[in-house]
């Protein structure tokens, strides 16, 4: 019987595939890639500044100018052994079935035009329009073309997300008889599990009504006792914040990540760590990135610099204010703060300012992470140096970004790859502590 097999797909990308990975075009297999000259033209607005999407698009130009030639503008070239070819479409008229519809200068329209026109021109086969924008991927549908979001860097199966530590009941009596000297040390041995421990996984142990907080050292192949331990005047309110603290504290940690709905404490928390341990360290850095409002650059708003950042990042402030107020002003611990402040040992800032500068003895907090790609995490945490502690925090199911969601955000996708690697710990924060009506807001609304 002779095997028949499947002519290559043609996959037109979109500008925003490109500027959320600039090595995109490596990951179609041996599949063909078309790129609308539109898009050339839209990356040519990107390839200024140091922002993440500026990044990748003079990385894609630069891919692109070395796979340049003759064939490029005609049949393609090779992108490279066992991949496809990768080709460049000039604009072309609006096709009459999609004039009627959509205004024909558009970006997002001419880039459907190329893809339309190659799918009447090629029946025999497959042609896909890769897009992270959803409305452009809803017109592909509409018009018979098929389409599809990027998505090479997503986390599988978000409801089994490692969420750093679990409850453990019915423990053998022997075990049980450790859990009454504390501080304790138990042999990660003798707990019978389905799932094996992760290094610095967290544990809330429970028999015989006592329960007992502990966290896995796999270097030394114990579980042992984690106190609720006070930072800069915070106090943990529940298991979770208890566990975060204790991760924030330990400098063998180098990175941590903590997740979790508003109002759990995760900035709070991060930033008290950061107060009590600040002599350990040159400086902390408090970042979030900037996420504009209906994809505006904040350069549109009125104002100085300052002016425009200051309303995002006012809720570090707040959280800063949170830890300050519960000292009096005479205080030493209070009038501390505003040394950090007034000497720039602690500073508060959008993440973009940060770029380029040297993360030595740093305790860094990045938050608001799940509105950063994969690309731009990595891009933060190689930037660590010597002596440098990195700590992420953000909510996976709250994304302001326009081309990110629970699975393909840089947070998910960094609490995903991370586990199980003895520098890291992570910490989901499940309880509310804001108030009783926050807590209710954030569960029912």
């Amino acid at each position: 019987m002779i095997s028949m097999k499947t002519k290559p797909k043609i996959f037109v990308l979109d500008t925003n595939v490109i500027l959320h990975d600039s090595a995109c075009i490596r990951n179609f297999d041996d599949n063909d890639i078309v790129i609308p000259i539109t898009v050339i033209e839209e990356l040519d607005n990107f390839k200024k500044g140091n922002d993440a999407l500026n990044f990748h698009a003079r990385e894609f130009v630069r891919t692109l100018d070395t796979l340049s030639g003759d064939r490029l503008f005609e049949k393609g070239v090779s992108i490279g052994e066992g991949k496809g070819t990768l080709r460049l479409i000039l604009e072309q008229p609006i096709h009459a079935a999609l004039k009627a519809s959509f205004i024909t200068n558009k970006p997002d329209h001419l880039i459907l035009n190329t893809a339309y026109r190659l799918q009447m021109d090629n029946s025999k086969r497959e042609v896909i329009l890769v897009s992270k924008d959803v409305n452009l991927r809803m017109k592909a549908k509409a018009v018979g073309l098929k389409s599809q979001d990027y998505r090479t860097d997503i986390v599988k199966d978000i409801s089994t997300l490692y969420k750093g530590w679990r409850i453990i009941e019915n423990l053998p009596r022997s075990v049980v008889n450790m859990l009454y000297s504390v501080p304790f040390e138990i042999p990660a041995s003798s707990l019978s599990l389905n799932e094996p421990l992760e290094p610095n996984e967290y544990l809330i142990l429970k028999a015989r009504g006592r329960s007992a907080l502990a966290r896995h050292d796999a270097s030394k192949g114990i579980i042992s006792h984690v106190d609720r331990i006070n930072a800069y005047g915070i106090k943990p309110r529940n298991a979770e914040q208890a566990f975060a603290l204790d991760a924030l504290m330990n400098p063998a940690i180098k990175l941590v990540t903590m997740s979790g709905k508003a109002g759990t404490g995760k900035t709070l928390i991060a930033l008290a760590a950061a107060l009590e341990k600040n002599r350990q360290y040159r400086q902390t850095y408090l970042a979030r990135p900037i996420v504009p409002l209906s994809n505006k650059d904040i350069g549109w708003l009125p104002g100085s610099a300052d002016a425009k950042i200051g309303p995002y990042m006012q809720p570090m402030f707040d959280n800063l204010g949170v830890i300050r107020h519960q000292f009096q002003e005479s205080d030493p611990k209070h009038k501390k703060i505003k040394e950090f402040l007034d000497e720039e040992k602690l500073v508060i800032t959008p993440l973009a300012f940060i770029r380029g500068r040297s993360l030595v003895k740093t305790f860094f907090i990045v938050d608001e992470a799940q509105n950063l790609t994969p690309h731009e995490v990595k891009t933060i945490i190689t930037r660590a140096g010597e002596g440098t502690k990195v700590v992420i925090t953000g909510d996976i199911f709250q994304i302001d970004h326009p081309y990110l969601d629970s699975q393909s955000n840089g947070l998910s996708t960094l609490i995903d790859k991370m586990r199980g690697r003895s520098l890291y710990a992570h910490i989901n924060l499940e309880k509310g502590e804001r108030s009783e009506l926050a807590e209710l807001a954030s569960d029912l609304l």
